[in-house]
């Protein structure tokens, strides 16, 4: 009988092996509420509102307009070298953006809402946008008078820019719109005064 019992003791360890095995195969997440609710936040249908869509959608037309405005700064000469050095700035840090702000409406399912809010009947119907007469004057300018009218144009775009986004904190539910609303009006405010130095400067 005794030299049985180490085959009854691995029949045992087998068993409990099986059923420790068995125990573990579940995914610990799907007995985790809160892990589940972690999955569902960062989801991309997260929380959002109209309000954040059309914020969305004017803030990419605006930010498109400013990346315009220093692109056609960066092909003049004799243009101030810390104009064109804060034009290119500004180019860079919103094309940046619009390429994050195109990702959340494509999320929520407006993909498409940025397109059709071009077929408005002039851009300045956005708060700070330049018409398209603006946009000429731009374009025709030269030199240091060129400087001139892309900052105070600028600055008026600015000042739009920062009076959406203030409007966008009061209504918005989207965490990451409203954080983005937060650094425009930081860092735009910033450059206004940036700019309105720069224009004394000239």
């Amino acid at each position: 009988m005794r030299r049985n019992a180490p085959a009854v003791t691995l029949v045992g360890l087998f068993v409990s092996a099986l059923a420790l095995t068995a125990c573990g195969a579940s995914d610990p997440a799907d007995d985790d509420p809160g892990a589940q609710q972690d999955d569902a936040a960062t989801a991309p249908q997260e929380q959002f509102n109209e309000a954040d869509v059309e914020y969305v959608s004017g803030m990419i037309l605006h930010h498109e307009q400013a990346v315009e405005m220093s692109e056609i700064l960066a092909e003049k000469d004799r243009v101030d070298a810390d104009v064109d050095a804060l034009a290119q700035e500004i180019r860079t840090a919103q094309q940046s953006e619009v390429q994050e702000m195109e990702s959340w409406l494509e999320a929520w399912g407006h993909a498409d809402h940025d397109e059709h809010a071009e077929h408005g009947e002039d851009h300045g119907d956005h708060a700070g946008m330049m018409s398209e007469q603006d946009l000429e004057d731009l374009a025709d300018a030269e030199g240091p008078e060129a400087s001139r009218l892309f900052l105070e144009q600028m600055i008026v775009h600015h000042e739009g820019a920062v009076t959406s986004a203030q409007e966008h904190l009061e209504a918005g539910e989207n965490p990451e719109a409203l954080a983005l609303s937060e650094d425009v009006i930081d860092d735009q405010s910033a450059e206004i005064e940036e700019m309105e130095q720069m224009l004394t400067d000239l």
